[in-house]
């Protein structure tokens, strides 16, 4: 671990000497006195504001935060970050700004903690991208830092059952299907999501809460307690405890923490769940930053190794709040170390080991997690795919299918917009595998999440009666016969760009595989005939995404990867 005593602070770039008079007379301003300043300064930042439910419960939980930076030593420095709502900006051009937002939030806290030279970080995530672009900007600028996942909403009632806003949008496509009444909906939409916090079930949220656990960046066993219990109250003053701790030496920094083993952690502990398939995207994303090439293939590996035994929404019965009932995610994480699923000796955030920070934890309670020994499926809840359609891979959440393989015609549409217009009116047949193409990291850009398309087939009642395959994103909600992020994607001249209406294509999730049925010389013809698409957004935030955004399967990244910043940043 790298000497961080107290001669050794960043921030005295800021406070020390005559020539910072100008920098001491601002932090007056603030109303800092001798004794703070010459404290070392720790950012807390969050994405507390009116965008969206899943990060109001940030304002109380930065509070006591601070006040654990301020009890252990430390100055506290808040400031906060932008969040786009998955939820809202669903289904429209607004989910284009989505995936960018988790690249906008890593880069603007690079710009706070080295633009103001802080000492340590505390990061609070909420809505999906929030998670990983928090967790990315920790490992990117490798200052002491410790991830808090601000936690769930708690499930709705409807009906005699728990609800969660994912009924919600499959409502819509029952009500097209003539299954709900729009009074029904009505009903649900009142009652699915009756407290602030991030979606209930193991959508991308909650997926990526539980890699917070698993890479050892947060509070251990913080991530599953619903964002509204006064038991996050010890866990946030226990997170400033333990970033000032490795202020003064005595913790690790986020590149101790992210290894690969930490990340193939992460990834079982997302195929234990039948967790988001978005965490195929956003773990190798900040395994970039980290300097570690973690490609969707190494995903892939770690995923069909791990048993799937958490019995959780979409695919499954409960919600991250049964979680927390049940023991929170060290119950998984324990099973998991305990059959070699996963390894005990990466570090966690406190300096103990993780197999240290989960013995104490209990044993699986049979129904929300299972024992390893009565798993639901034998390999993870999400499959890569890969073949002549996808040769980079492409993502399936297989948890919950009835079948495992699926056969049929293609049907393609330029957009997603395209596809909603048709599927909306329930104009598509049973055997069609349904082409959402152009929507990828550069084609779109920013790679749309299709929940709202996805749970409008899946309340038809079609949910797999036909299969959806799109170089765009899905929500951690999205359930059915369901493949995204093909990579590459059709703009860059995957096959996805080549495939035509009426061309047969294979499925086999047991043998992880995709295929177009035609030739490789009508592959090469039809990709001769090829032209690029004309760009969608040819200027602003989206033109400059497109310019620099990589593949799905190396996590859509923006930048070179492991950043490194000076020793002496006044040098």
């Amino acid at each position: 671990m790298t000497d961080r005593s107290k001669g050794g602070l960043r921030s005295r770039i800021t406070t020390d000497g005559i020539d910072r008079a100008p920098h001491r007379a601002f932090m007056r301003a603030m109303g800092l006195d001798d004794e703070a300043i010459a404290r070392p300064m720790i950012g807390v930042v969050s994405q507390k504001g009116e965008q969206t439910p899943c990060n109001m419960t940030h304002e109380s939980q930065v509070r006591y935060a601070k006040d654990g930076v301020h009890i252990a030593g430390g100055t506290p420095r808040e400031f906060t970050t932008i969040s786009v709502s998955d939820g809202i900006g669903m289904n429209h051009e607004g989910m284009k700004f989505s995936l960018v937002s988790r690249e906008l939030i890593a880069d603007s806290i690079e710009a706070v903690v080295h633009g103001h030279a802080y000492d340590g970080l505390i990061g609070f995530g909420g809505c999906d991208k929030t998670l990983p672009g928090v967790m990315m900007g920790m490992v990117r600028c490798n200052v002491p830092s410790v991830f808090i996942y601000g936690g769930s909403a708690l499930p709705g009632r409807f009906q005699g059952r728990d609800v969660s806003v994912l009924d919600s949008y499959e409502g819509v496509g029952a009500v097209q299907a003539g299954r709900m009444t729009e009074a029904e909906l009505r009903v649900l939409e009142h009652s699915c999501l009756p407290s602030i916090g991030s979606c209930a079930g193991q959508f991308t949220a909650n997926t990526m809460g539980m890699v917070s656990e698993a890479l050892g960046l947060t509070v251990p066993n913080v991530s599953m307690i619903p964002g509204v219990y006064s038991q996050r109250i010890p866990a946030c003053k226990r997170a400033g405890a333990l970033v000032m701790k490795a202020v003064e030496g005595e913790g690790p920094l986020p590149r101790d923490i992210v290894t690969r083993k930490a990340l193939e952690n992460a990834c079982a502990i997302v195929a234990a769940t039948g967790g988001s398939t978005n965490a195929a995207l956003h773990i190798p994303a900040i395994a970039h930053e980290a300097g570690i090439r973690f490609t969707m293939a190494d995903v892939a590996e770690v995923l069909q190794r791990t048993p799937f035994i958490g019995d959780l929404k979409p695919g499954g019965q409960y919600h991250a709040k049964d979680v927390f009932d049940i023991g929170g995610a060290l119950v998984v994480i324990r099973e998991l170390i305990n059959a070699g699923y996963m390894h005990g000796e990466t570090l966690t955030v406190t300096g103990r080991t993780l197999a240290e920070e989960a013995a104490d934890a209990p044993a699986p309670d049979g129904e929300v997690i299972r024992p390893l020994s009565n798993p639901i499926m034998k390999s993870g809840g999400v499959t890569v795919l890969k073949g002549n359609l996808c040769p980079d891979g492409a993502l399936l959440k297989v948890a919950g299918l009835k079948s495992l393989r699926f056969e049929g015609t293609a049907r393609v549409f330029e957009s997603e917009d395209e596809a909603i217009a048709v599927i909306s009116k329930r104009d598509y047949q049973k055997g069609e595998v349904l082409i959402v193409r152009n929507e990828g990291p550069k084609g779109g850009p920013g790679m749309r999440e299709m929940l709202g398309l996805t749970a409008v087939i899946y309340g038809h009642g079609m949910g797999e009666d036909v299969a959806l395959l799109t170089d765009g994103r899905f929500s951690g909600a999205s359930r059915g016969m369901c493949i995204g992020y093909a990579s590459p994607e059709a703009a860059v001249g995957g096959p996805m760009a080549l495939v035509q209406d009426g061309d047969r294509i294979t499925i086999d999730a047991d043998a992880a595989s995709i295929t177009i049925d035609i030739t490789d010389a009508e592959m090469q013809a039809r990709r001769d005939r090829w032209t690029p698409p004309k760009p969608n957004h040819p200027a602003g935030l989206l033109a400059k995404y497109a310019a620099t955004v990589g593949q799905a399967h190396e996590g859509a990244v923006t930048h070179a990867g492991g950043a490194v910043w000076p020793e002496k940043p006044h040098c």
